[in-house]
């Protein structure tokens, strides 16, 4: 398990949970523990409940075998329903680590990494219905088209959609070969291994309706934090971080910030970090996936 996952910005996070040793947090994203065993070790007496859909996290999570811990296998998109459910009201701190765990980029049958070949799965629930090769096998050119667009940012999207559509129309794309195989003309020279990075992105992105789940569980943050209670969010892409950034400064997702009679901001968060928190270049070199990282810490009022 410590090969699992290394938790990026440990400290940092830890520190903006403002952790109060008989308080009670939620770990929405447990993965390989590395977050929660930290917040556990620091806890006297109070709870920790955490969220992950994946099996191999609700292995981690029995692995630790404390009675503290209480783990829920579900997305984090249904918070507030398991909270409730377990009686858990007024949380001191959330904690959200939204990067895709280096275990399953390594663990090659997955499909999520551009390195290995194998069949285009890309579920982070081993249960869900949808996967990638069905994304690319069976969406229509333009809705590669917006998918790759918008959720891979690529500026070529227009163009690797329509590939994609003509190469399976001789036969299916199965595999992480097939389809780089299909998109291998297209990719910038010399930057490659970004471009295909940024095409996994999109497929992960759609595949679990990643940015749909994280404005569902910032929606219902406000409701389950008490007065004071602290949000701790890690983004790794743009998309993730704007959603982050705008509902804790507006309190939505777009437009502008609503104002009361009084010209008060109406907005239930409160920004602790005036800037995101990134990782120190020693922390850099140890962890390269602590590059795109960007920590958001706030407070609701």
């Amino acid at each position: 398990m410590t090969d699992y996952h290394q938790p990026v910005l440990l400290h940092e996070c830890i520190d903006g949970l403002a952790l109060q040793p008989g308080g009670t947090y939620v770990d929405v994203t447990f993965g390989g523990g590395g977050h929660s065993r930290e917040i556990l070790r620091r806890l006297e007496g109070g709870r920790l409940f955490a969220f992950d859909q994946d099996a191999d996290a609700k292995a981690n999570a029995q692995a630790l075998n404390d009675s503290r811990l209480t783990f829920i296998a579900s997305n984090f998109r249904n918070l507030k329903r398991y909270l409730r459910l377990y009686k858990a009201d007024g949380i001191d701190g959330i904690l959200a680590d939204l990067g895709i765990s280096s275990h399953q980029i390594d663990t090659p049958e997955r499909g999520f990494s551009t390195r290995f070949d194998a069949d285009l799965d890309m579920r982070m629930n081993q249960q869900a219905d949808r996967t990638a090769r069905e994304v690319v096998n069976e969406y229509s050119e333009a809705e590669l088209h917006r998918i790759l667009g918008m959720y891979g940012e690529i500026t070529n999207a227009r163009t690797a959609a329509s590939a994609l559509v003509s190469a399976r129309s001789n036969r299916s794309i199965n595999t992480v070969n097939e389809l780089k195989a299909a998109l291998q003309r297209y990719a910038p020279r010399g930057k490659e291994n970004k471009y295909f990075a940024q095409v996994f992105q999109a497929l992960r992105i759609e595949v679990n309706d990643e940015l749909k789940a994280l404005e569902e569980f910032l929606e219902q943050v406000p409701d389950v934090l008490k007065p004071g209670g602290r949000l701790v969010v890690l983004s790794y892409h743009s998309l993730e971080d704007r959603l982050v950034k705008n509902f804790i400064n507006k309190g939505k997702f777009q437009g502008d910030v609503e104002k009361d009679l009084f010209g008060n901001e109406i907005k239930p968060l409160q920004s602790v970090t005036r800037k995101p928190i990134e990782a120190s270049p020693d922390e850099i070199s140890r962890n390269p996936r602590a590059r795109s990282a960007k920590l958001r810490i706030a407070e609701k009022i």
